[in-house]
């Protein structure tokens, strides 16, 4: 804890250089040039960082994702319950049915159990579904929707809506009950969280197929990585293909 201060010291001193920068700017504009590279000197690192993790967590791969979370898992309260919910989320998002549910099994149900319902609900909505259980899926998103959004902040309350409507267009999509509107909330959905980018492009596949688009649902599946065995992504692409010809 005494170091806090100390890490914080390089961001405290930029963001005052930005601030005299700007002032300095607006009296001559030559003051622009440096401002500029001061801004993207503090911001370039965690915009690369972002970017990355964001490349990994579309790419398909699994033991990637669970790589690059590691040091998440490793810190996080109530690790013995949240860290096996985060394994879990990671399986069920890339079609890994069996070892989303051995994790989930592993979750201890202490004190975080019910304060990740949430997270519960959405991977168990998910593995629903790919399972085609729709009754069941649809029930858990019933639940879901009967959740508080966070009161606080409005980011994370969009965030969290556009997850819940997702979710929502996903068991629509497997169960080819989709509206209109579903594509697009199936887009918005992996916008907001990255880690179900697959699992929403193959339910707006569907979407497309079943609306008369198969060129949009083509371009969808263009980019899918080869799938293992384990995940059930790789018979949902097989059977998505054979549809198209």
């Amino acid at each position: 804890m005494r170091t806090r201060p100390l890490v914080l010291i390089p961001l405290f001193v930029s963001s005052l250089c930005v601030v005299l920068l700007l002032r300095l700017s607006m009296v001559d504009a030559r003051y622009l040039v440096p401002m500029v590279a001061v801004v993207a000197i503090t911001l370039l690192p965690t915009f690369l960082a972002r970017r990355r993790i964001r490349r990994v967590l579309r790419s398909g791969d699994v033991h990637g994702v669970l790589r690059a979370w590691q040091p998440t898992m490793d810190r996080v309260p109530h690790a013995e319950t949240m860290a096996p919910l985060m394994i879990a989320t990671a399986y069920a998002s890339h079609g890994w049915l069996d070892a989303a549910h051995m994790a989930l099994s592993r979750a201890v149900k202490g004190p975080a159990w019910e304060a990740a319902r949430e997270q519960r609900l959405f991977i168990e909505a998910m593995l629903s579904t790919f399972e085609g259980e729709r009754q069941v899926a649809m029930a858990k998103v019933y639940e879901l929707e009967q959740l508080p959004l966070p009161t606080r902040g409005m980011l994370l309350r969009r965030r969290v809506a556009q997850l819940r409507a997702g979710v929502a267009a996903l068991v629509r999509a497997f169960s080819h009950t989709s509206d209109a509107a579903d594509e697009k909330r199936l887009a918005r959905a992996a916008a907001a969280s990255p880690i179900v980018h697959w699992a929403m492009r193959y339910a707006e596949a569907i979407v497309a197929i079943d609306h008369g688009a198969p060129d949009r649902a083509r371009s969808l599946l263009a980019s899918a990585p080869a799938w293992p065995a384990q995940s059930a992504f790789a018979s949902f692409h097989a059977e998505l293909m054979g549809k198209l010809g």
